[in-house]
């Protein structure tokens, strides 16, 4: 009778341990958790950012993912001869050694292809702009950052590659979207095992910060607009400048840089120290600001990133403003004038995303390459019942020609129209573009006698440049 008593009991102990202790719930996975979601264009660029984020891994504890929106296989090589996809799988692989270099192992590539232009959206057009940005939400439910830091959207002299401009939007669309439990729903929908696919499971996350760097070759316009970090300063546990830690990490981009890296390895530490104090020769500047772009949570554009972790830092002293007023006409007339894409593109990016404090250049400009054609894009607005026939005025620099776009023109009965003026650069000779002032192409319309408003476009003369 014992016996059958013991075997009764043992046999209701799992019953009876079911029904006290509670079922756990499977929990976000913590091993993609990122304090730092850093979104850029192509393998290399994360090194854009890496001083900052050797100060942020090492020395405040942070974890820290990467996408690549591309894995650039439109590049150059200059270690060896592949070109093309294969070029595009070295680079990966080149990009997650940097990146491991530092610690740095959650590392996605979206689907977007390396496009060599200045023009954001021929890069958000051959990326495949919405698949690419349901991916990058995807990993932001994921990793759940805090902060994200990716290129700045704007149009800048300097390299001003589109797909670097296309990254800092997607990343953009990313944060705004990645909270909203409405977009792209099927991501945060249970998991079901009734039907064949299986929904994703995740959580709307909201991260908290976005910041921005840039690739402008005056980037002294962007000091006070967001926290500065020293790129001397010798981090307490690598006991080494965060400069130096970026270099490091850099080097396994030999296809890119071979000649850069071979004569950098070859310094000693006192010959690098100087070359990285050389304004004209570091590869960071000094300090790194990483421009405010919003945040979901309470806080000032000098704040530091991590308030948790770093000391306050002091509001800025009053720095040169920069405009941010648009380029796209806002005007009650029958008829207006503007710049068309890309600058009527951020217009409204800035406007959707509530960044309208982003820098953005005084007046609207651009570097090409001297002796190709450079396009200026225009929108006319037109109210119903407005003229139809207007003129198209420009006022070239010299030694530019005017190759098409101007003269009369008939518009349809709609209310925006799209029109481009094409002009010839001059093909300058090298040795006189070195300090030579932009050039600025005057487009004016006028309906009768009745100005509707003129764009101003400067250029700056290069000996190369990407294509516009």
């Amino acid at each position: 009778m014992r016996q059958f008593l013991l075997l009764g009991l043992t046999l209701l102990l799992p019953i009876l341990s079911d029904a006290q202790d509670a079922k756990r719930v499977p929990a976000a996975d913590e091993r993609y958790k990122a304090d730092i979601l850093l979104v850029v264009a192509h393998p290399d660029d994360e090194g854009g950012a890496t001083p900052y984020l050797a100060r942020a891994i090492y020395d405040e504890g942070k974890r820290v993912a990467v996408v690549f929106a591309t894995r650039g296989g439109s590049g150059g090589n200059d270690y060896s001869r592949e070109h093309g996809p294969a070029l595009a799988d070295m680079r990966e692989q080149e990009a997650r050694r940097a990146c491991a270099a530092m610690g740095i192992t959650n590392v996605w590539f979206l689907d977007g292809k390396d496009t060599a232009s200045q023009n954001v959206l021929n890069s958000l057009a051959n990326w495949g702009h919405g698949a690419n940005l349901e991916s990058l939400v995807r990993i932001v439910r994921l990793t759940r950052p805090e902060v994200i830091i990716s290129w700045l959207p704007g149009i800048f002299v300097g390299e001003n590659h589109g797909d670097h401009q296309a990254s800092g939007v997607l990343a953009t669309e990313a944060f705004d979207l990645a909270g909203d439990p409405v977009a792209f729903p099927a991501q945060v929908a249970g998991a079901s095992k009734r039907l064949e696919p299986y929904l994703e499971n995740l959580t709307p996350w909201q991260p908290k910060k976005i910041y921005y760097f840039s690739d402008a070759s005056d980037d002294k316009q962007f000091q006070g607009k967001g926290p500065a970090y020293s790129i001397r300063e010798i981090s307490p546990s690598q006991k080494m400048p965060y400069w130096r830690i970026a270099l490091d990490a850099a080097k396994p981009h030999l296809t890119q840089f071979p000649a850069e890296i071979e004569h950098l390895s070859n310094l000693s530490d006192a010959q690098l120290a100087k070359l990285m104090d050389d304004p004209e020769h570091a590869w960071w500047s000094e300090p790194m600001t990483l421009i405010f772009g919003k945040a979901a949570a309470p806080t000032q554009p000098w704040d530091a990133i991590f308030p948790d972790v770093e000391p306050r830092q002091k509001e800025p002293a009053a720095t040169p403003h920069i405009a941010t007023a648009s380029a796209t006409a806002k005007t009650e007339q029958p008829l207006s004038l503007a710049l068309g894409e890309p600058w009527s593109f951020y217009d409204q990016f800035r406007l959707a995303h509530k960044l309208t404090n982003l820098p953005q250049a005084s007046s609207p400009e651009i570097a090409v390459k001297a002796g190709t054609v450079v396009a200026v894009p225009l929108i006319i607005a037109r109210r119903p019942g407005s003229s139809r026939e207007i003129t198209l005025k420009v006022t070239a620099p010299n030694g530019w020609k005017i190759t098409s776009g101007a003269g009369k023109f008939l518009l349809p009965d709609e209310e925006t129209i799209y029109l481009r003026v094409e002009l010839q650069s001059p093909d300058v000779p090298e040795k006189e573009l070195k300090g030579r002032q932009p050039d600025s192409i005057v487009v004016s319309a006028q309906a009768g006698e009745k100005s509707i408003g003129e764009v101003e476009l400067k250029v700056t003369l290069r000996s190369g440049a990407l294509p516009q």
